[in-house]
């Protein structure tokens, strides 16, 4: 796969996953806030922004699956950090329903290696089906399984962010440092060409 064609796939993904102005405004977890997130310094691709809006979507889509509220922590996230707020929150689209059981049972084999517990995701999965309420949440949060998984996919979000973010940040500085050269390459020209009209209509 070409360099064009890359680019082209990530901004077809971009365009059909990248959160509008308009759905983030009528996000009801978003309400108290909504002034703050559509602020325009935080919608700006910038060399601080990008990273930081990579690094923090992944966190959040990461260990916080539960449908619904992962773009909204995000934004929410985003603020303090001045993290570019449409990348972070399409950077949660990557845990999804194709991922996510991957991410479960990583985080489940992790948690219960590093504490010697041998739990499971299926109650956790069930919750996700049925809708649970934010009481059935909380019982899940006291059972056997919730502090293995909690403990893996928080390292796993992590170790994602960190990568992300140094990730983002490379490409950043690398198709910057293509468009310096590709702008001194015109200059120079121009100045060649310029020069050559000089000589000629000496």
């Amino acid at each position: 796969m070409g360099a064009k064609e890359g680019m082209g796939r990530l901004s077809r993904w971009w365009h059909a996953n990248a959160p509008t102005r308009e759905s983030l405004e009528h996000n009801r977890f978003l309400a108290p806030v909504a002034h703050r997130v559509l602020e325009p310094s935080l919608w700006r691709f910038t060399r601080r922004s990008v990273p930081r809006g990579v690094a923090l979507g992944l966190l959040v889509g990461i260990f916080l699956l539960i449908p619904g509220v992962q773009i909204a922590g995000a934004a929410l996230l985003a603020l303090p950090f001045r993290a570019n707020i449409p990348l972070a929150a399409a950077m949660t689209f990557l845990s999804n329903p194709a991922t996510t059981p991957l991410f479960l049972m990583a985080s489940v084999y992790m948690g219960n290696w590093l504490l010697g517990r041998s739990a499971d995701a299926s109650g956790f999965m069930a919750l996700i089906d049925r809708h649970a309420s934010i009481r059935e949440w909380c019982a899940w949060l006291f059972s056997e399984a919730a502090p293995a998984m909690l403990l893996g996919l928080a390292l796993i979000s992590l170790v994602f962010a960190v990568v992300g973010y140094f990730l983002a940040d490379w490409i950043w500085r690398h198709r910057m440092g293509r468009k310096w050269h590709a702008r001194k390459l015109r200059i120079g020209k121009a100045r060649e060409s310029s020069a050559l009209e000089e000589i000629a209509s000496a």
